[in-house]
């Protein structure tokens, strides 16, 4: 199944069930906001491979997430906060770029991945990913748990360490709960040597 959605070009990676806090000031992704919230549709999400944040249309990467806004507070200086909750990973199938620079996107919209419980051997992971959120503040604190699942605690512990950011983008690329959570393994001893 096809849909055609906004892209958010980020330096950051997002996965299904994250929350993602932004402030939001360019008038390109605050039309998108607004759009989005009346029309209550979803944004995707999708890491930078070339380019910058704001101004002209960077070049992204074609795996990112669908997500929805869940949380929006406009503040007495214009600028907008949002929390945005990932919902679906996709593909880029084609996209286009509007006068304002916005990335309109045709995306496949990928299977989710099985619930998969923490492979033996694994349950440090769910340790360090409950030590990591308890010195967090909302909305990490706030968001619902799934400690038992292996596709929430490596998504999670993605987001929320700091791996390079191509290694997150592979890692979301990756179908198979139990491959990411080898591989994100692989990345953490890396980082304890």
């Amino acid at each position: 199944m096809s849909i055609t959605i906004p892209l958010f070009s980020l330096n950051t990676v997002l996965f299904p069930n994250g929350v993602l806090p932004l402030r939001i000031f360019e008038p390109r992704y605050l039309d998108m906001v607004s759009d989005c919230l009346k029309n209550d549709t979803g944004v995707g999400v999708v890491l930078i491979r070339e380019g910058a944040e704001t101004g002209a249309a960077a070049e992204t990467f074609d795996t990112g997430t669908l997500s929805r806004i869940s949380y929006w507070h406009k503040r007495p200086d214009g600028i907008l906060s949002i929390t945005l909750k990932g919902e679906q990973r996709f593909r880029v199938l084609s996209h286009s770029i509007k006068k304002n620079q916005l990335i309109m996107a045709e995306v496949e919209l990928l299977p989710a991945s099985p619930v998969t419980d923490i492979p033996v051997g694994y349950e440090h992971m769910v340790l360090l990913l409950q030590k990591i959120i308890s010195q967090l503040e909302p909305p990490y604190t706030t968001m619902p748990t799934k400690y038992e699942c292996a596709d929430w605690v490596s998504a999670r512990l993605i987001e929320l360490l700091p791996l390079a950011l191509t290694d997150k983008q592979d890692l979301l690329n990756l179908d198979d709960v139990l491959e990411r959570f080898s591989k994100l393994e692989d990345l953490l001893r890396k980082i304890d040597a």
